[in-house]
């Protein structure tokens, strides 16, 4: 015979990490993003991604109205290459 304990507590935590996984998978699957998502995914504040990047032409952004929209598989490609420039003359930037 077999016996089986559940412990409700741990079972809830496993529940909520996997819910969590399926939001974050959700979010990332996301064509556009606004400007808060763009800070949660950048780690930045939004001061800074105006000074480094909205003055950037080349910045993948749209305005619509008074808000600003995000592609989020060109701001992956953009990021990915500003990352590796930087790197390259010396991994500092000055805001």
């Amino acid at each position: 015979m077999i016996k089986v304990d559940l412990n409700e507590e741990s079972l809830k935590k496993l529940y909520l990490v996997e819910v969590k996984k399926h939001l974050a998978k959700l979010e990332a699957d996301t064509f556009l993003m606004d400007s808060k998502q763009l800070c949660k995914m950048l780690n930045l504040s939004w001061p800074t991604i105006e000074k480094l990047f909205l003055r950037d032409p080349n910045f993948p952004s749209i305005r619509v109205g008074k808000k600003w929209v995000f592609n989020r598989k060109e701001v992956e490609e953009y990021i990915n290459c500003w990352s590796v420039e930087i790197r390259e003359q010396g991994g500092e930037v000055e805001i």
